[in-house]
């Protein structure tokens, strides 16, 4: 059997472009329906009960599809990475395939547009619509008025159904996919396609997703879903799993709605996903992008590795996946974050209605309420980034100020991140910081300290400062710390530690272990803005700090009631979150 391997990625942030891995072997393709779909196309089968693999040769749904193909503008191979020179299809697939990247950055176009930001999952008769050859046109994307009253979920459904007419005839953009294999396409008589699921834990909002069901709806196979639970990663605990493994059975609840099969696959990705796709006959794995150097290295391994043994489920037993967890049951889940896409949509429609008037203004203050909240279901990839810009925009006539500032957050920072991450291989160490950084914390490396404080310490919060102590005892208690405050915290562990090394060390440990968002690129630059001065510049230059930007308890008092934070996080008293 010929085992050749096809590799691409697709893109999915603004500036960086994310890809979704997706390595073709054994030629494999699939689409995502609904079940009905699959019932009517199955009708003529013997066996009544619905399979993943499927064939819709002769069928009148495949005949639909057929022309439909043919009645593309234009087309697009999952097996190249070419990009048509014709001048005018580059502007035509600019303006219908990065409109979603350009109404994120460009909130002032009043022009209407073709939206081309569509996600599997479609009601039925869509992809058999007999009018799939035209293209709807949809009002540019902040004309539209904000959602009230708990409809956001409702909203958003309606505004992905406008985008097209079916997932087939989306003109998906080149430049979002990354081959990364030698194999120039899908090889004939392959049962399925695989959407290896890692960093983007979501069905809807999902480029790679998207790309995957392209794929399956263009050569009419199966699509296959599959997350790789590995039993232990790093420092994460029960509390990151949790939020994890709940979110999962979300996903594979709507991934049953839709008729595709969802594999729970226990072990590390290069041990479990090849044999699958061996044994399956799959012909394209497609994945989504991650800048951190693990899941870079799952993919490496993925694609050199094809392993004897097959492990996978597919009647997902979540108790024996919750069983075959290694992991640290001390710190627990928190009550306040609810896992899942659903809880992420309520989340976000809650604060654009309650915080998002005073985010602009409140946003550094412990005491207010005005932040979103929403940087679990970011780390976990239950709710997408793009698709929260895209709703915020919506209230930008009304709070110009808080949504300016949110995006130049989440978008500018977070790809900052992501970028730093991806092009520096020492993103979490002191070697990976500027020349003049690690040169001025060299020179100060031996200087005497105010304080010295274990890990422990640390950890328990005990230390001389009731504010650092406050805060570490939020994010221990909570599995999240105000944003301000982590600056404030990370900076004096580089004040009470023995040296800027051990300081980064403890710093990303315990962010890692406590925090939700944890083992993320903003966490791991936030703790490196603060330590090392990523993507800052030098200051006045003091004991310790050298030029590293400087924070103290006095500065924190006169921005906020440091007072009224310390009373409400301490070793006595336990409250729910901001």
């Amino acid at each position: 059997m010929n085992l050749s391997r096809l590799f691409s990625i697709t893109c999915q942030s603004f500036c960086h472009r994310h890809s979704v891995i997706c390595f073709f072997r054994l030629s494999f393709c699939v689409w995502v329906q609904s079940a009905k779909q699959r019932s009517n196309m199955l009708k003529n089968r013997k066996r009544a009960n619905r399979e993943p693999g499927c064939d819709a040769e002769g069928s009148d749904y495949s005949k639909k599809i057929e022309e439909s193909s043919k009645k593309m503008a234009t087309t697009f191979s999952g097996s190249s990475n070419s990009v048509n020179t014709s001048k005018k299809k580059s502007r035509k697939e600019l303006n219908q395939n990065d409109s979603s990247q350009k109404e994120a950055l460009n909130p002032h176009a009043k022009e209407k547009r073709k939206v081309k930001e569509i996600t599997p999952g479609l009601n039925e008769g869509e992809l058999s619509n007999p009018n799939n050859g035209k293209k709807r046109k949809v009002e540019h994307q902040t004309k539209a008025a904000p959602s009230r009253g708990g409809d956001l979920s409702e909203s958003i459904k309606k505004s992905r159904l406008s985008t097209a007419t079916s997932v087939e005839e989306f003109n998906y953009n080149k430049k979002r996919v990354r081959l990364l294999s030698k194999t120039k396409g899908i090889r004939e008589n392959c049962q399925g396609i695989i959407y290896w699921m890692s960093r983007d834990q979501r069905v809807q909002d999902n480029w790679a997703f998207l790309y995957a069901q392209w794929l399956a709806l263009k050569h009419k196979l199966p699509l296959h879903v599959c997350f790789c639970l590995v039993p232990k990663f790093h420092d994460a605990t029960i509390r990151h799993f949790d939020f994890m493994l709940k979110g999962l059975q979300e996903v594979a609840e709507e991934c049953k709605q839709l008729d595709i099969s969802f594999h729970l696959l226990i072990g590390f990705a290069k041990d479990v996903l090849p044999e699958f796709v061996k044994e399956n006959n799959i012909g394209s794995v497609v994945t989504d992008f991650s800048p951190l150097r693990p899941p870079l290295q799952w993919v490496e391994n993925v694609r050199h590795n094809l392993p004897e043994d097959l492990q996978f489920v597919q009647l997902i037993d979540w108790d024996a996946a919750y069983a075959k967890l290694q992991v640290d049951h001390t710190v627990k889940e928190v009550d306040w974050a609810k896992p899942g896409t659903a809880a992420g949509l309520t989340r976000m429609e809650s604060f654009f209605e309650e915080q998002l008037k005073h985010f602009s203004t409140d946003r550094n203050n412990p005491n207010k309420t005005a932040l979103s909240n929403m940087s679990p279901w970011f780390h976990f990839g239950q709710i997408s980034v793009q698709r929260t810009i895209l709703e915020i925009r919506k209230y930008r006539n009304k709070f110009k100020d808080s949504v300016d500032s949110y995006i130049e957050e989440a978008v500018v920072r977070r790809e900052l991140a992501d970028n730093f991450c991806f092009y520096n291989k020492q993103y979490d160490k002191i070697e990976g910081a500027y020349d003049w950084a690690q040169k001025t914390l060299k020179i100060h490396s031996k200087d005497q300290r105010s304080h010295l404080y274990t890990l422990k310490q640390l950890e328990d919060g005990k230390t001389h400062d009731p504010l650092w102590n406050a805060a570490q005892l939020q994010m221990v208690q909570e599995g999240k710390m105000h944003g301000f405050l982590r600056m404030y915290w990370a900076k004096k562990i580089l004040e009470w530690t023995t040296s800027p090394e051990e300081a980064l060390q403890f710093s990303i440990y315990l962010n890692d272990r406590y925090q939700l968002d944890g083992k993320d690129p903003n966490g791991y630059v936030g703790c490196m803005w603060s330590i090392c001065g990523i993507h800052d510049q030098g200051w006045a230059e003091r004991p310790v700090f050298g030029k590293i930007r400087y924070m103290n308890y006095n500065g924190c008092k006169r921005k906020f009631d440091v007072g009224q934070f310390e009373r409400k996080y301490n070793h006595k008293k336990l409250t729910k979150p901001l």
